[in-house]
């Protein structure tokens, strides 16, 4: 049991935080101690994922419900890192709008808790419940702007949406438990070892398929995500498309590849139309968004497209691509939100597309750190961006998939309209109201680090590629 807690750890100790941080906050003054309890989290958040980073614990715990490999430790570093930039980033526009509450980064914890047990989990109920502590963690921060109609509308489609995902994801695996006899990971790689499955298991795959596809938002499961983006507040949406989608694809790795890995051609082609179906979908929807947060929102759909392509590679190779993307992906949604939260004008937030007009002119600095995060967006090279694309076409190739690729290509060709057209209304666009100069220390150092990566990182990656293959071998064996 001692060796069972000690993998544990990290999850236990962020759990009892939390819990200290709530008492604390209800007993004091209450939301006098929000913007301290933002930065206190933060640390913690960052040491923990220090602390996962340098530990050797590896192994199983808990008669296998839980795993601790190098692919958790990646994806669990990953998301902390993410999480704490988000909460520094966002603490300036929760307070100016009145949304500093303790309850917020208690929340944000919490689903931290739970991503962290759904890229660790060995057993088909452990990722339920890690879901689920991070899904409803997330209901509540979608909706925390009470007096908007957008924002209360965003909380009930997500949760409204998201019980009907968890619905076919827990039907999923009640079929597989009826025709395994267990919900063990290995257990069903080993029901399934022969390369071939029963009809109702396979049903019981597709079932959790489409149910981790709503928490991907990948197409055609992705109509709560747009509406969700641009009701909730802007930090809520900056974490909805860093931390979670990071969770999520690598809890899709670990169902596919732990559970499923002895069927690779049964669900490779189910992954490889969600990826074409995510990428053009993201692609050609974005082109008539006005919303900069809807059009980020449709440019995570066709991001997470190429992800999945890596995936569907049903290889070590398209694994480590997929971790990449989603590592590289992150950094460069943290530096264009850092930019958004700072889109205001008059004191008031902006979130047009056409506020952008010569913004080179009155923030260059901004404007050409942007710069650099669009063309990276847009897998434009020598961004880093393009790399993390080249990565998944590169292991769609290498799996047979040739056709997959091109499409990606094709995909990725039509996308780059929309972020040249940001570009475009920086430095050519007609002069309007400009927005205003200020941007807050934390956002603009978020924003300028961020791009500064996407340059820098051409070098080597700062050695990821060989951290994200060593992640890739402990789940791909």
């Amino acid at each position: 049991m001692s060796a069972d807690l000690t993998l544990l750890l990290p999850e236990i100790v962020l759990a009892v935080y939390a819990m200290l941080a709530l008492l604390g906050a209800v007993y004091t003054g209450k939301d006098d101690l929000a913007r301290p309890l933002v930065w206190l989290t933060a640390a913690v958040l960052v040491v923990v994922a220090f602390w996962i980073a340098v530990s050797s614990e590896v192994g199983t715990g808990f008669t296998g419900m839980i795993v601790k490999d190098g692919f958790s430790r990646f994806a669990q570093v990953t998301i902390l890192l993410s999480a704490a930039v988000v909460l520094v980033m966002g603490q300036d526009y929760m307070a100016r709008t009145g949304l500093m509450k303790f309850e917020y980064p208690i929340l944000i914890t919490l689903a931290c808790i739970g991503m962290m047990v759904m890229v660790s989990s060995g057993n088909l109920l452990t990722l339920y419940m890690g879901l689920e502590l991070q899904s409803l963690s997330l209901y509540v921060v979608a909706s925390m702007r009470r007096d908007s109609v957008k924002s209360t509308e965003a909380g009930l489609k997500y949760f409204v949406l998201g019980a009907l995902s968890s619905g076919l994801l827990l039907y999923g695996i009640s079929l597989t438990y009826g025709y395994t006899g267990t919900t063990e990971f290995a257990g069903v790689i080993a029901a399934a070892a022969d390369g071939e499955i029963a009809l109702g298991l396979l049903f019981g795959l597709v079932f959790m398929i489409c149910g981790l596809a709503f928490k991907v938002s990948a197409a055609p499961f992705h109509m709560w995500t747009p509406d969700v983006y641009e009701g909730s507040p802007t930090p809520v949406t900056a974490f909805f498309a860093t931390a979670p989608k990071v969770a999520a694809m690598c809890m899709f790795a670990r169902v596919t590849h732990d559970a499923f890995g002895g069927v690779v051609g049964d669900w490779q082609q189910i992954v490889a139309l969600l990826s074409v179906l995510s990428m053009f979908l993201g692609a050609i929807a974005a082109i008539g968004q006005r919303d900069i947060k809807r059009l980020m929102a449709y440019s995570s759909i066709a991001h997470i497209g190429y992800a999945l392509m890596g995936l569907a590679a049903g290889t070590a190779g398209g694994v480590q691509a997929m971790l990449l993307y989603m590592a590289i992906y992150v950094v460069m949604n943290i530096g264009t939100f850092a930019f958004i939260l700072s889109m205001s004008r008059d004191g008031l937030e902006v979130t047009d597309i056409a506020s952008l007009n010569q913004l080179a002119k009155a923030r260059p600095t901004a404007a050409l750190a942007l710069l650099v995060l669009m063309f990276s967006l847009a897998g434009i090279p020598p961004m880093v961006g393009f790399f993390a694309k080249y990565y998944v076409l590169q292991a769609a190739v290498d799996a047979g998939l040739v056709w997959l690729a091109v499409l990606g290509v094709i995909a990725s060709v039509i996308g780059a309209f929309y972020y040249l057209r940001i570009v475009y209304f920086m430095y050519f666009g007609e002069t309007d109201a400009p927005l205003d100069r200020h941007m807050p220390t934390a956002q603009m150092v978020a924003l300028v680090v961020s791009a500064a990566i996407m340059v820098l990182g051409i070098v080597n990656m700062f050695g990821l590629e060989g951290i994200a293959a060593a992640a890739a071998a402990t789940l791909v064996l």
